[in-house]
């Protein structure tokens, strides 16, 4: 398959700039994969679309102020950002400028906060190891920027909209922005109906917004990223399997930790690293249904979707959502596949 079967046009103006009030008053586009049927809904009215046994798989991980800037010892300023942590004080991070940020370089984002390029890393990224006074998490909170997704050019009033409502585990570098749509309210909902809801964490990292660079997407690898299932997340989704009942994940990332936890048909409980790549042929182990917002154009998203979906349905979809003016991307509109 060709990067340019995934591609479809969307004019500028439908890239979502600022997060819908309330959360869950975004448009909800319910693609059913088997008839093909699509309804324009609102995400409000997602219960109705709801089975009372389902089980809802949510990843409550925390974005954290994953991008520094300081200045190299020549006084030239420098952006660092945070992909994942690998011990205490070692991260993967991309850096710009990358020509100039080679193994030995410094960079100083303060008095309390330092660090130096320790090696590249396959990606074009730099391993860098961490100098600091104090706890570290409270110094990125103070020195940190929430990053946005390059696309969004207003600036984010209340920083607690790109984070879910049931957010715990800090460590993502981008939200899951499905979850971007759900209210306390709305959750008690769900809840009151009968379906149950799980927890699983993957932090987002490089895999999720990497761009496809080989012309035939077998050729793409994946980007690595940390996900952790818990044991009664693992208990809830196997006995949901065993007696027929829906597992319903919301958002890919959610998706991608229950395939790959999920491989061989039952999930695991434990932490792992996963650089699973999903796309049309793809046989899901785990997943039934989706909750998920819109994708950018030749996507590793747009090719997740459209291995639970037929691929051509899933194009037809965005382009219903086009012409409808659905709002696009990370704080846009949502999809229910199911």
């Amino acid at each position: 398959m060709k990067v340019s079967d995934f591609n479809y046009h969307l004019p500028e103006e439908l890239i979502a700039q600022t997060p819908m009030e309330p959360r869950d008053h975004s448009r909800l586009l319910v693609i059913h994969k088997d008839s093909g049927r699509l309804e324009h809904r609102h995400f409000y009215e997602l219960p109705d679309y709801l089975r009372p046994d389902d089980v809802l798989v949510f990843n409550d991980t925390r974005v954290i102020p994953a991008r520094l800037w300081g200045h190299k010892e020549s006084g030239a300023r420098a952006e660092v950002f945070l992909l994942t942590r690998l011990n205490e004080r070692e991260w993967e991070v991309l850096v710009r400028p990358g020509k100039k940020l080679q193994e030995g370089a410094v960079i100083r984002f303060g008095p309390e906060l330092s660090c130096q390029v320790v090696s590249r890393t396959d990606f074009g990224g730099r391993v860098v190891r961490f100098e600091y006074k104090g706890i570290f998490e409270e110094i990125l909170d103070r020195l940190g920027e929430t990053p946005l997704p390059p696309y969004i050019k207003a600036p984010l009033a209340d920083k607690e909209r790109y984070q879910t409502v049931y957010n715990r585990e800090r460590g993502s570098a981008a939200a899951p922005t499905a979850g971007l749509h759900f209210t306390k309210e709305l959750l008690e909902k769900i809840r009151a109906k009968g379906c149950e809801e799980v927890f699983v964490t993957l932090h987002v990292g490089l895999g999720t917004f990497r761009p496809v660079s080989a012309e035939n997407i077998e050729e793409h690898v994946m980007h690595r990223e940390f996900y952790s299932v818990p044991p009664e997340t693992a208990a809830a989704v196997n006995a949901a399997k065993a007696e027929g009942r829906r597992i319903v994940a919301v958002g890919t990332t959610a998706v991608r930790t229950l395939e790959a936890a999920g491989a061989d048909g039952s999930l695991k409980a434990g932490s792992a690293w996963t650089n699973i790549f999903i796309y049309p042929g793809y046989r899901f182990r785990l997943t039934d249904a989706l909750i998920t917002n819109f994708h950018l154009p030749q996507s590793t998203l747009l090719m997740l979707v459209s291995a639970l979906a037929d691929r051509e349905l899933i194009l037809k979809a965005y382009e219903e959502a086009v012409k409808e003016k659905y709002r696009f991307f990370s704080f846009g509109d949502c999809t229910f596949i199911e």
